[in-house]
Parts: structure tokens; C-alpha cells; sequence
């Protein structure tokens, strides 16, 4: 893996120094990453999907078939601990509370205690409608610092409709004001298709997220969960490389966009992996391929097989799920489309498919 040091925004500086003083822990942790790149190590983000229970029911859900997997061994509280201790070990600093919706999961002030707030900068993904003023100063309250919010278009008839239930704008809306009157840090997360990309709408979205002072991640639509075999909706280089000078005006990334100073390309891996209810370790939320199982393995040599990937251990500079035809076609098509999920990577990668 390689990792090209750039120098840090005059934003992310002032994050890290308030890190510092509210983290520093954490702080330290995050100090240490471009070393452990330069290692070959991975400084993934956990992108913790703890349970798959929701209020919508959302066009393009990633999760559709992996929630319905039954096994007897689902994560504790106990296990958070587990897996807390064990990620801190690593020197991993940031944890993704996701679903489903987190909001709703009656256990979630104990999910937070758990990961140990001082140990990490804790995210919760969330579609905004449970998230009011009260909610939002008690999730700051108890350590959350960032949240992560669902928001698909200005108009509420095409956003409701896209999630599945009448009022989803309105409520996400009112999160916005919400998270940002309770001190929470706040980004939207939007989904971007072939069909918006270069729309007028989206424009105007990104102007609005200007107007409120919020960073916009664009997730690029994926042919996987409740949109599989949908080809019609992915991105082209083209496409991208207009989201990369959208980048130079708005306030607006991908998980393509270069930070902490590294520049890391396709960060499955390398800078993210998502942990599913039932303990499987998955390279990145869409590539539904298990690289082992929590339960069975220690963490760290589930990554560390996984950076022996070429695709994730090396740099990568689209998003092979949302992009990379032949890679769709090759290993998600016909190696992952219609078999129960997570595929186990001894199905999905052979020999040829790992670094000497």
C-alpha cells in the first residue's frame, strides 16, 4: 500500500487540535497513521453494523440480504468491549455506530459505553427521524461526536419516496439544526447516481449544504443490496473526475478524497472495513465478501489477509464497486450476486488475486 503525504486543511488542523484536547488518546492514535501507512498497515475505519432493525425502507439499501443471514452468534454488549479493546490495540481510532437505523437500537447509549468514547472518535449514521434537540445534546452528552445523515434531495417527494416513508425530509432537515445546536459535528451523506451527478439538483443540494455550514460525502450508487443488477446507475470515470472538481468549490468529498494528509486511493481496507451483526469482516460495506470472522480470529489478522489483497492492499484510484466494470462483473457478479451473504473470500479471491 502506498500512501501519498499531503498537507492537512486549515479544517482538518482545527480538528485535530480540538482532538487533542478533548481526545487525546484518540489524538495520539491518529498522529501515528502515516507511519503505520508507510508499514503497510491498515488505519481502518470501523464501519460497525451492530444490528439491521429500521424504520425505512430505503431504493438502494446495501444491507437487504445480509440481514435476513440467521446464525446463533450475533455481537453482545460484551462483544463491543471485545472489539473495542481489540481495534485500540491496533491503533485503530474511529468507529461507524451503523444498521439499520442506530437511532432506533434500544441498547445504544450501551454500544457507546462500550466502544469507550475515550478510546474513539465515535459516528452515528443515522436518516434524522428520531433526531430532535433533545436527542442530539444527549448523544453528545454520552460521546458521540460526529454525525453521519441520510439525505437524498431537496425535494421531499423525491427524498421520501427514495426512503420508503412520508416525513423523512422533513425530519432530516430538522436533525441538521438539531445536531449542529447540540455541538455535534454534522456531514450529509448523499447517494449519487449516473442519473444525478451532473443534475441540477445536485447542485442546488450542494449549495444548500453551503448555506448550512455542512460538509457533503457522496456514496456512489453500487449495483448491491436492494439495487443488485443495477447497472444503469454507475458512475463513470468521467463522472468522477467531475466530482473531483466539484470538489475545488463546494464543500464536498468521496471516500476517494485524500485525507489526514495521505492520499490513499479506494480505501476498502486499507482505511475502512465494515464489521456485520453476525461478525463477519467485510473490505468495505458494498464488497460483500467476508475476509474472516471476528468470532473466530483475532481482528488484526483478518486485516492484515485482507491487505494481501492486490485490491485493497494496494492503491487503487476508483471505487471498484461503484466504477470498475470488470471488477463487478469478475468478482461481484459472478462470484457474489445470488449466494448467501457475506460470499467467503476463499470463493471470491484466488491465488492470483493476492500480493507476494
Amino acid at each position: 500500500m502506498t500512501g501519498n503525504s499531503q498537507k492537512l486543511t486549515t479544517e482538518e488542523s482545527d480538528k485535530r487540535n480540538r482532538l487533542k484536547q478533548e481526545k487525546p488518546h484518540v489524538y495520539d492514535k491518529i498522529m501515528k497513521y502515516d507511519e503505520k501507512v508507510k508499514r503497510g498497515e491498515s488505519i481502518a475505519i470501523l464501519q460497525f453494523q451492530y444490528d439491521y432493525a429500521c424504520n425505512l425502507r430505503c431504493s438502494h439499501c446495501c444491507i437487504t440480504r445480509l440481514r435476513y443471514k440467521t446464525k446463533s452468534r450475533f455481537f453482545t454488549i460484551n462483544d463491543v468491549k471485545e472489539l473495542s479493546r481489540q481495534a485500540d490495540e491496533m491503533g485503530l481510532a474511529h468507529i461507524v455506530i451503523t444498521g439499520g437505523e442506530p437511532l432506533i437500537f434500544p441498547d445504544f447509549d450501551d454500544i457507546v459505553k462500550a466502544i469507550d468514547p475515550q478510546k474513539f472518535y465515535i459516528t452515528s449514521d443515522t436518516n434524522g427521524w428520531f433526531l430532535d434537540e433533545k436527542r442530539a445534546r444527549h448523544l453528545k452528552s454520552i460521546g458521540v461526536d460526529k454525525i453521519q445523515l441520510s439525505l437524498d434531495s431537496l425535494s421531499a417527494e423525491e427524498h421520501d419516496a427514495f426512503r420508503g416513508k412520508a416525513g423523512c425530509h422533513q425530519r432530516a432537515l430538522r436533525a441538521i439544526d438539531a445536531a449542529q445546536q447540540a455541538g455535534l459535528n454534522i456531514i450529509l451523506a448523499t447517494v449519487v447516481s449516473k442519473q444525478r451527478v451532473r443534475s441540477r439538483e445536485f447542485i442546488e443540494f450542494l449549495d444548500f449544504a453551503g448555506e448550512k455550514g455542512v460538509a457533503v460525502f457522496i456514496t456512489y450508487a453500487k449495483p448491491v443490496g436492494a439495487w443488485e443488477g443495477n447497472f444503469d446507475i454507475l458512475v463513470t470515470r468521467e463522472d468522477m473526475d467531475y466530482v473531483r472538481e466539484l470538489e475545488k468549490k463546494y464543500d464536498v468529498f468521496t471516500h476517494l478524497t485524500p485525507a489526514y494528509g495521505l492520499d490513499l486511493g479506494c480505501i476498502a481496507v486499507k482505511r475502512m472495513v465494515s464489521v456485520t451483526k453476525y461478525g463477519d469482516i467485510m473490505p468495505c460495506p458494498y464488497i460483500h465478501t467476508s475476509l474472516g470472522n471476528f468470532f473466530e480470529e483475532p481482528l488484526k489478522d483478518i486485516i492484515a489477509r485482507g491487505m494481501k489483497i492486490k485490491f485493497f492492499g494496494q492503491h487503487i484510484d476508483t471505487c471498484l464497486i461503484a466504477e470498475d466494470r470488470n471488477f463487478i462483473q469478475n468478482y461481484d457478479v459472478k462470484k457474489i450476486y445470488g449466494k448467501p451473504l457475506p460470499v467467503p473470500y476463499t470463493e471470491v479471491f484466488g491465488p492470483e488475486d493476492f500480493l507476494d
